[in-house]
């Protein structure tokens, strides 16, 4: 199962400034101050969230709560919360998001956040309202342990020498097929991590992966927005890298189903698997285990698209968007909340070095906040090699992610056929477009 969490803290100072307040009569000074109740995507940052919430009640003495849906569940969870009373007053999106719950988006653009932005071109807009600004740039790829990849490289058997020699589909798998058929020698049990479908991993294929041949997509109709359709041109280079994924795996496909995205990290963590795709948000749990973090590298997803070698990493982006409809004093204290976030070393460090974060706030930069997260600072080489960026795109649905999701499951378990993949990406968009645009 997912992680969901919701866990508030009060502390000491607060309850004794309530009866402060109340004495005085009118508004208690709880009320007064307002409230934060964030609901985050995020489920891999939860503790961190926490953690960083803890020290606001701390600094602030104001309320913090915060809910994790699993992915599976998020935009339900968001419904279901947004139509309570106390509704979340943060709104964690992503760009697939954002437009299902635009309006609900206050226009954030007189906020110090908003200002802070080291570029405002990075925010979400209905209109001229500014709806959501990102709070994190992430990157994601096919990290990759370095000291195993280096073993491999010495092998004798081994045709590719150096990790600059993968700069494609076909150097990939024949370094993924290589380590499969050696992988005993090299003490491993897999090329890659397990492949899992579990509601906490179903998303790396159905969205993360997925994100590729629909940025190729967007690309060769030169459009930005939601498109109505897409094609089925880039199919045959999905099925590449997924078979890929799924013949030099750790475990048999018959046990993807329930496999997790924590027994992916575990088995990167722990040196069983030289392959992991997953991004910059998952540092916090790869580096407190065994894989230093001068041992990760990331390569780019290939999957054989022409020029390719060109490819850099995967940017994507979360946002937070203040609930619209919440009392006055909740927005103060919310918009307190950013402020704080960019002002007060205590959040700052926290965001840096505990969550990994790499942020777009001018603030950060001044004061020499710049995150070691060794995946994002992977996507410095390819930066400066002048690569392109892979940039997500807007998806019709979750329910288009998490339908081609399933279809990957059942072909990769043999109890379904590719063109049931195809169907769900293809035929899946036009429908899950038809419903959202009626």
């Amino acid at each position: 199962m997912g992680v969901k969490t919701k866990s508030a803290f009060a502390i000491g100072l607060a309850c004794a400034m309530v009866m402060a307040s109340a004495a005085c009569g009118g508004t208690s000074a709880s009320e007064a101050k307002g409230r934060v109740y964030m609901i985050s995507q995020k489920v891999e940052n939860n503790d961190q969230f926490l953690q960083l919430g803890k020290q606001f009640t701390k600094d602030t003495g104001i309320p913090f709560d915060l809910i994790s849906p699993s992915a599976d569940s998020y935009e339900q969870t968001l419904k279901s919360e947004l139509a309570k009373s106390k509704a979340p007053t943060i709104i964690g999106l992503d760009n697939n998001d954002y437009p299902n719950w635009s309006d609900y988006c206050a226009d954030l653009s007189k906020t110090r956040m908003y200002k802070d932005l080291t570029d405002p071109n990075y925010v979400l807009k209905t209109g001229k309202k500014v709806g959501a600004i990102p709070f994190v740039l992430d990157r994601y790829g096919i990290i990759y342990n370095k000291a195993i990849l280096n073993k491999y490289f010495k092998a004798s058997w081994a045709s590719i020498r150096s990790v600059d020699a993968i700069r494609g589909f076909d150097s990939l798998k024949t370094v993924a097929d290589e380590i499969q058929s050696h992988k005993d020698e090299l003490g491993v049990k897999g090329a890659f991590t397990s492949a899992g479908f579990e509601s906490s991993s179903i998303r790396r294929y159905g969205d993360q992966l997925a994100h590729i041949p629909v940025y190729y997509e967007y690309r060769d109709k030169n459009v930005t927005e939601l498109p109505a359709t897409v094609s089925d041109k880039y199919m045959p280079n999905l099925k590449k890298i997924f078979d890929l994924y799924v013949k030099d795996e750790t475990v048999a496909p018959t046990q993807l189903s329930s496999a997790t995205f924590d027994d992916a990290v575990s088995e990167f963590g722990l040196g069983d698997a030289v392959f992991i795709q997953t991004g910059s948000w998952a540092y916090p749990q790869l580096k407190n285990q065994e894989v230093a973090d001068k041992d990760m590298g990331v390569l780019p997803i290939y999957m054989g698209v022409p020029g390719e070698d060109k490819a850099g990493l995967t940017i994507s982006s979360n946002y937070f968007a203040i609930n619209s409809k919440i009392s006055p004093e909740d927005r103060r204290a919310t918009e307190k909340f950013m402020s704080w976030m960019l002002d007060k070393d205590s959040a700052r460090k926290i965001v840096t070095d505990t969550m990994g974060f790499e942020t777009p706030f001018k603030s950060y930069a001044k004061a020499g906040y710049k995150t070691k997260n060794p995946i994002l600072r992977a996507n410095d080489a390819y930066a400066k090699r002048g690569y392109y960026d892979i940039i997500i795109r807007p998806l019709p649905t979750q329910q288009w992610s998490l339908s081609l999701g399933n279809a990957m499951l059942e072909y990769a378990q043999g109890t379904g056929p590719w063109s049931g993949v195809e169907s769900a990406f293809v035929n899946g968009w036009a429908s899950e477009y038809k419903t959202t645009h009626k």
